[in-house]
């Protein structure tokens, strides 16, 4: 047995499994780098997997295998970053485990990830979130339950897998209404529900089993939705809802257009970047500040107040009579 496989185990068994408890998605998106990264130092050096050496995998072979994800297998820089960060995960661990490779491991953690663009979001304004919440047939079950879900993902701006993963019991519907769920990152978190929110969930909570743990939005037969059955729905009452709504056909809408309407429905509405980080269960503010950009009506709205060059500047007037009374004493 080679030094790499000792190493390999004990980062999934000790450190990811025991010390950082992470997550099954977690350790499922290090499997697989993984085992990409293997097979490909495979290809490139001749040996088996469990014949390889943390030698093999110096940072030569490491950029070829970043290449190979960009160019071969057509992953974007996202990808490309998230396998990086994997590899650097595993690096690390290896770095006390096997310091007479330490010129090698040092190699490898100096990749850097690759800077990328980042797109403005798209997101729905309200006339488009009402044609495409209206869009199911309330005749019918599937219908019901649709309408349910969207207007439910497009108030709190779950994301999919939180979606998917509610049961009834997690919908609160008495004083203080809301929805808790347990998100990213296993952070649990509670979103309240608006007046027409409970409405509509509370007449479909009427057409559930009364399990609790039953899920919130199931299939037919009483499973749960996959990540695909939702993208689907959302993609069928979309093209319906462009009928009564032309401007949706031009934007791409996805589950995820969803979560960002819901930001961009609070922003637009002045609440705080932090509170919408809280929101939307973000690690931080940063990633919030991207729907400051999507707005075009606060960046109007800041150039209001600023004074064009070669004008003079306007009298100050107060915007309250209270604050008149005051600046007059």
């Amino acid at each position: 047995m080679t030094d790499l496989a000792p190493v390999l185990q004990g980062f999934f068994t000790d450190r990811l499994a025991r010390q950082k408890k992470a997550s099954p998605n977690t350790v499922a998106a290090y499997r697989d780098t993984c085992r990409l990264l293997l097979a490909f130092a495979q290809g490139k050096t001749g040996k088996p997997p469990s014949s390889l050496s943390l030698a093999d995998l110096n940072a030569t072979l490491i950029g070829e295998f970043l290449h190979h994800l960009e160019e071969q297998r057509g992953n974007g820089t996202a990808t490309r970053n998230a396998r990086l960060a994997a590899i650097h995960s595993l690096f690390k661990y290896a770095a006390p485990k096997a310091p007479e490779h330490a010129a090698v491991i040092s190699q490898v953690l100096a990749i850097p990830p690759r800077r990328r663009e980042r797109a403005i979001v798209s997101y729905l304004t309200a006339e488009e979130i009402d044609a495409l919440v209206a869009a199911p047939d309330r005749g019918t079950w599937h219908g019901r339950r649709d309408r349910s879900l969207l207007l439910l993902d497009v108030q709190t701006g779950l994301r999919v897998s939180e979606l998917t993963g509610l049961n009834r019991q997690d919908i609160h519907l008495g004083a203080g209404p809301h929805v808790r769920c347990h998100g990213k990152g296993r952070k649990d978190r509670a979103t309240p529900l608006t007046t027409q929110t409970v409405k509509v969930i509370r007449t479909w909570l009427a057409e559930l089993s009364p399990d609790p743990d039953g899920p919130l939005f199931p299939t037919q037969p009483g499973g749960r939705l996959s990540r695909d059955a939702v993208e689907r729905l959302v993609a069928k009452h979309t093209a319906t809802a462009a009928d009564t709504c032309p401007s949706i056909k031009d934007k791409h809408v996805t589950p995820h257009t969803l979560r960002h309407s819901a930001a961009m429905t609070l922003l637009k509405a002045g609440v705080d970047t932090s509170v919408i980080a809280l929101w939307l269960g973000h690690e931080g503010t940063e990633t919030t500040q991207t729907y400051l950009h999507a707005d075009m009506t606060i960046k109007e709205q800041a150039l209001a107040r600023v004074q064009q060059p070669g004008t003079s500047p306007g009298r100050y007037r107060p915007p309250d009579s209270l604050l008149t009374f005051l600046d007059n004493l």
